[in-house]
């Protein structure tokens, strides 16, 4: 797995992309959830968090913090 990971994430920032989408659609495919059922639950999350982000009861994080903060972890 460690080998796996390594050779991954050499890869091209493109490539990466598209390993990343090929296993994310392999998993969903293995939950074998209603596709409707899972967009109206995303659905309703979005809604939830506009609500909550008009309301100002959430703290927004910049993107480049949250990409910042994510390419740390992986290294």
């Amino acid at each position: 797995m460690e080998q796996l990971e390594a050779e991954a994430l050499n890869l091209p920032a493109s490539e990466r992309a598209r390993l990343a989408r090929r296993l994310l659609v392999s998993l969903d495919d293995e939950d074998a959830e209603d596709p409707q059922e899972v967009e109206r639950a995303w659905g309703e999350e979005i809604r939830r968090r506009l609500e909550a982000y008009h309301a100002g009861t959430v703290q927004t994080i910049p993107a480049s913090e949250v990409l910042a903060k994510a390419r740390a972890r992986l290294r």
